[in-house]
């Protein structure tokens, strides 16, 4: 009898294993999971300091071999401008890599200066030239910003190219314009609300939404620090009436990135290059939704210059990144050096895309807090145009 227990105890153990491993091996069940909530201390030139929770999480839906990892990054943040910043960012790979789900979800209380249209608006507020009445150079602006952003992409057939559709929506409201210095000429019109009025947009509140048609190759080997290869998406928006945008519209957003390694023994020793461009195709977008600076999806393009320095109907970005290792034998600390550059177009005020560029450099250190899922804390501190320049303090690379 106690042969026989012995020998039925040792096959349901062996029978659980079995059951665990199946489980484990089912297509689309969270695997290594891990999660690093991180208290975060971050900075840029738009918000100041910000303190709070960074929680990033990785894990994968199927095996290593077939499956990318999937990451999260959320932020629960207060800032030293008196700011609240909720936020959600996800890329997650189902089994196989068979579809891609991105979510970006943001509630922010905020603030941010604006400067006008165009790339060639100083940083000093003044009467824009060409507008008679209006200012362009710094003027402060509150608000409040709701986006819901989420994209699905079906893989066609084994390759790397994905097609999808995605719904989007942006909720501005509670804004407020003002100037901090007292000297500065507050009989003008704000460049806000002066572009708002010449469109047909409300002052204190707009909507944009709609759908996106998405054409994406993912071909990097950990899309939140890629060592290699290459990614491309192709995103056309249309914001119609019917779904509640003020104005209906229509945009194009290109972005391409590209790594290349210096060295087959430490893949961390590359170049980075990313380009990204957005273009307004029709219709009339409000204010804040367009193309600027520093919106890119984790707010990184444009180190050197503050998030919405610059803004107009379309834009074109580009930038290089040199990435080292500090150490001989460890992926602890690394480096970069980087340079990026930037135009805008505006038909308000006549500026032609390319007709001035603004550049910025800067060089940043890396810690690698997880080897396994590549997570860093990024430092970097960027140099632009006219005294224009901030320090970065991030999770992961900026591209």
């Amino acid at each position: 009898m106690k042969k026989l227990l012995t020998f039925l105890t040792f096959f349901l153990f062996i029978g659980q294993l079995l059951a665990q491993d199946s489980i484990q091996y089912k297509p689309n069940q969270i695997r290594e999971f891990k999660l690093v909530p991180l208290p975060a201390i971050g900075s840029n030139p738009a918000n100041g300091w910000l303190f709070g929770l960074a929680p990033s999480a990785t894990w994968r839906m199927g095996t290593p071999e077939t499956t990318h990892l999937s990451n999260l990054v959320g932020n629960f943040l207060y800032t030293t401008k008196k700011q609240w910043i909720f936020s959600s960012r996800s890329n997650i790979f189902l089994s196989e890599d068979k579809w891609i789900l991105v979510g970006d979800w943001r509630y922010f209380i905020t603030s941010q200066p604006t400067f006008g249209l165009g790339s060639s608006t100083p940083n000093m507020p003044s009467e824009n030239p060409n507008q008679l009445g209006v200012l362009w150079g710094e003027q402060q602006m509150d608000f409040s910003w709701v986006r819901f952003y989420e994209t699905v992409l079906k893989r066609i057939g084994t390759s790397k190219f994905y097609l999808g559709m995605g719904y989007h929506l942006d909720v501005f409201s509670k804004i407020e314009n003002f100037l901090e210095d007292e000297n500065s000429p507050s009989e003008l019109n704000f460049s806000h609300d002066y572009y708002n009025q010449q469109f047909g947009f409300d002052l204190d509140k707009y909507t944009l939404s709609g759908i996106t048609i998405n054409g994406v190759m993912e071909n990097r080997d950990v899309a939140v620090s890629p060592y290699e290869k290459n990614f491309a998406l192709l995103s056309y928006k249309i914001n119609p009436s019917f779904l509640g945008s003020d104005k209906s519209s229509s945009t194009l957003l290109l972005d391409y990135r590209h790594y290349f390694n210096l060295s087959e023994k430490r893949k961390r020793h590359l170049i980075g290059v990313w380009g990204l461009a957005n273009f307004l195709v029709s219709g009339d977008l409000p204010y804040m939704s367009l193309p600027s600076i520093g919106y890119d999806m984790f707010g990184r393009s444009g180190r050197g210059y503050a998030q919405g320095r610059f803004r107009g109907e379309s834009m074109v970005y580009s930038e290089v990144e040199y990435r080292f290792p500090l150490q001989k034998n460890k992926e602890t600390f690394g480096g970069t050096l980087f340079f990026n550059s930037s135009s805008y177009g505006s038909k308000l005020t006549d500026e032609r895309l390319f007709e001035k560029i603004n550049a910025a450099y800067g060089v940043g250190l890396r810690v690698m807090i997880n080897k396994e899922n590549r997570t860093t804390i990024s430092a970097d501190y960027g140099f632009g145009r006219k005294g224009n320049s901030g320090f970065y303090l991030n999770v992961n690379e900026s591209f």
